[in-house]
């Protein structure tokens, strides 16, 4: 039922209009817009209402998270400095005692 609405080509949605047009008169049309245009308006203004009002008794906690975020983010960072410092001390370590070693065994 959907679908043939839907589908309905130029010819059958100029009946409609003009079904349309008999029914309400030229003159309630404008006013039947105006009304559903103030509708579509009202219901915005309370989709934005609702968000605000979600947006505000959230506010802590989602300050709170980007807090917490922050802490963990800076953790790992801290940490991984921390390993690749500890790496790159046995790296050269590593890379010294093998070239004592080569040094020995050329001697």
């Amino acid at each position: 039922m959907i679908h043939t609405f839907l589908s309905l080509g130029g010819g059958e949605m100029m009946l409609v209009f003009l079904v349309f047009l008999l029914l309400f008169g030229a003159n309630k049309i404008p006013e039947m817009a105006k009304g559903l245009g103030k509708g579509m308006k009202e219901f915005k203004k309370a989709t934005d209402d609702i968000k605000r009002e979600l947006s505000e008794s959230t506010g802590g906690l989602t300050q709170e998270i980007t807090d917490t975020t922050s802490d963990i983010k800076r953790n790992i960072s801290e940490i991984t400095n921390n390993i690749t410092q500890d790496i790159k001390t046995q790296t050269e370590e590593v890379k010294k005692d093998a070239t004592e070693m080569a040094r020995d065994m050329n001697n």
